[in-house]
């Protein structure tokens, strides 16, 4: 556990300079993510709702599905204190659906910068700085359209997979879905040529007054980096997530500072059962 506890506090201290200013948020491009973790259940997909806030140098993509909780959840907050305050009898009611895991990761790309930062989670919050990965994409003549927006072909092989993707011409944004990007043109809709994975669009608006809640994080009117993460590399970042998945029990009890035989790991709460990943989004390359 000693060991653990100094790998953590030399992690904490590692300093990344980032220069990245917040970027007005210009559009919000939703998506279903459509995903067959699982071979053996390719006719019952993973599926999940996700947003890509797009500004003029930055994008940023994260779950839909998350921020809606979060938003859920603030609502049950107020309503219990108010109805606390007023002494109303306040009943809890228990859902009978079963809990449904989100990305908790997000994705900011930095075009001028050519920096990918990715925002995710061992214990506490990290951002993992690395280059923009570079996508050889191969321009096609094809066209269709999506809701009445025209887009072009483009294909690539890219993190074990062969990429078909529609992108818009007229939407002069170099974003994209996950760490699709690069293309003259937003990003509509792509999927692989196995069809197990596929980011389709759903629809795109651009940013009014009223849509803006600077208390949600996501929902502001800028795109900004979490200033509460600790910055550090993905060498680094990947070395505590391998020590953490070794054990766990360890890093919760360093962080806690009490004895790891007082740390619970059980079941989750909710009683569900992680789906099977056997078919990860990124595959490894043949020969690796």
């Amino acid at each position: 556990m000693k060991a653990i506890l100094i790998f953590l506090i030399a992690l904490s201290i590692t300093s990344i300079s980032l220069a990245q200013k917040p970027d007005k948020v210009l559009a919000r491009v939703s998506y279903s993510f459509i995903h067959a973790r699982d071979t053996t259940q390719k006719n019952n997909p993973y599926t999940e709702n996700m947003l890509l806030l797009v500004g003029k140098n930055t994008s940023l993509y994260t779950s839909y599905d998350r921020i809606n909780r979060i938003i859920a959840s603030k609502k049950a907050d107020e309503a219990y204190i108010k109805a606390q305050a007023g002494g109303t009898p306040i009943v809890m009611k228990s859902s009978t659906e079963p809990f449904k895991p989100v990305t908790l990761v997000d994705l900011f790309f930095f075009n001028n910068e050519h920096q990918l930062i990715t925002n995710d989670r061992v214990m506490t919050d990290y951002l993992v700085v690395e280059e923009t990965p570079q996508i050889e994409w191969k321009l096609s003549k094809d066209t269709t359209s999506f809701s009445g927006i025209s887009c072009k072909k483009a294909t690539a092989h890219f993190k074990g997979r062969n990429w078909i993707a529609w992108y818009a011409p007229n939407l002069p944004f170099q974003s994209g879905p996950w760490k699709l990007n690069g293309l003259p043109g937003l990003i509509i809709e792509a999927y692989d040529d196995k069809n197990e994975v596929k980011f389709q669009f759903s629809g795109i608006s651009n940013i009014k007054k009223e849509d803006i809640d600077e208390s949600n994080f996501y929902l502001g009117a800028e795109i900004k980096l979490n200033s509460a993460a600790q910055k550090t590399s993905r060498a680094e970042f990947d070395k505590l997530k391998a020590a953490f998945d070794k054990d766990p029990q360890g890093f919760h009890a360093a962080a806690a500072g009490i004895p790891r035989n007082r740390v619970f790991a059980g079941r989750s709460m909710t009683g569900v059962v992680h789906n099977v990943i056997n078919n990860p989004l990124e595959l490894p390359e043949k020969g690796q």
